[in-house]
């Protein structure tokens, strides 16, 4: 691990204008992801600032509905949260779908929106990575690739984002507020990461020395019947081979609106609109969610090791939109 200098930031703007003036400066809030980064020698920053006291805390009620969720909210507090439980609970299942509580306890929203692949050629630097190094070739492409993309790939990289949080944000058309030093603005969330194409190495569209200060949720009624299934190896601490957000309203028997997104599929969230679209007026039954589902993943790629995942990506979607045009629940 290089020497790194560490300074503690009393505002954003504070944080902004030292990240800004220091391309190899990091953030570090929760630090659950970074600091495993650190001791992989992934990242070498020259100094860590540490944006940890900032008034980022705060859940809010915003004018004409939703929430703003500052961007050092734990990711606890987030997925306990009542109006979140009630509202948006496929939000706060998708949370608790993911890591430890004691990793919860700690990891920030804007530190879980951020984290890196949990691919183990990215992490082991014995291999060579797009990611890590451009144009050094990807390994994961041709070997052990059980856990990667099927849709959205590139021949520069097949990653995965690991986000369960992300997935559920995605669906739910959540806006990323952020504050650099041209000021602040807002990303939809559908905009905010990368699919990998050339540069592999760029997960977000953040400007240098840009940082996170909230997430806000719109207003969403049917939001409420929202569900987040995650299929994996093992039902603790593990990251997804497929998983669905959805949410469906209704008018009689017909779809009325619905939003859908997958994890463990692509470099980033993974919203089907063209199924969203077709969706839209059909009955809800079996026949249309299978044909949604098929939709969706008409343009899936599987690798070597991970045909498998298209399939189950399927049946996911199928199963989660039946549970939500039910009322949700757990799926």
């Amino acid at each position: 691990m290089n020497n790194f200098s560490y300074f503690r930031a009393t505002s954003v703007q504070d944080a902004v204008q030292r990240a800004s003036s220091d391309r190899e400066a990091m953030f570090i809030a929760g630090g659950t992801n970074l600091v495993d980064r650190m001791k992989a020698f992934l990242d070498e920053p020259s100094q860590l600032i540490d944006i940890s006291r900032l008034q980022m805390q705060r859940i809010e009620p915003i004018a004409g509905g939703g929430l703003r969720i500052g961007g050092l909210v734990s990711n606890t507090a987030v997925a306990d949260h009542p109006d979140i439980r009630r509202n948006y609970p496929m939000l706060s299942r998708a949370i608790l779908s993911g890591a430890s509580q004691q990793i919860r306890n700690v990891a920030s929203v804007g530190g879980n929106i951020l984290q890196r692949t949990r691919c183990p050629y990215y992490y082991d630097t014995a291999f060579p990575c797009n990611k890590r190094e451009p144009g050094s070739g990807c390994p994961a492409a041709t070997g052990i690739n059980r856990m990667h993309a099927i849709l959205g790939a590139s021949n520069q990289c097949v990653a995965v984002h690991p986000s369960d949080m992300a997935v559920a944000m995605a669906a739910l058309d959540a806006m990323v507020e952020v504050e650099g030093a041209k000021g602040k603005r807002q990303i939809p969330f559908t905009d905010f990461h990368r699919l990998p194409g050339d540069t592999p190495q760029q997960d977000t569209n953040l400007e240098p020395g840009e940082m996170i200060t909230a997430v806000v949720l719109p207003p969403l009624p049917f939001a409420q019947s929202g569900v987040y299934l995650k299929l994996r190896d093992r039902a603790s601490y593990s990251f997804a081979l497929v998983s669905v957000a959805a949410a469906i309203e209704l008018a009689g028997d017909r779809i009325k609106d619905v939003r859908l997104a997958m994890g463990g599929v692509a470099h980033k969230p993974w919203r089907p609109t063209e199924a969203e679209q077709f969706l839209i007026g059909k009955p809800a039954d079996a026949a249309t969610f299978q044909q949604a589902a098929e939709m969706a993943l008409q343009g899936a790629k599987p690798l070597t090791h991970n045909s498998f995942k298209v399939e189950l990506a399927k049946r996911a979607i199928k199963r989660s939109l039946a549970v939500s045009a039910k009322g949700g629940g757990v799926a």
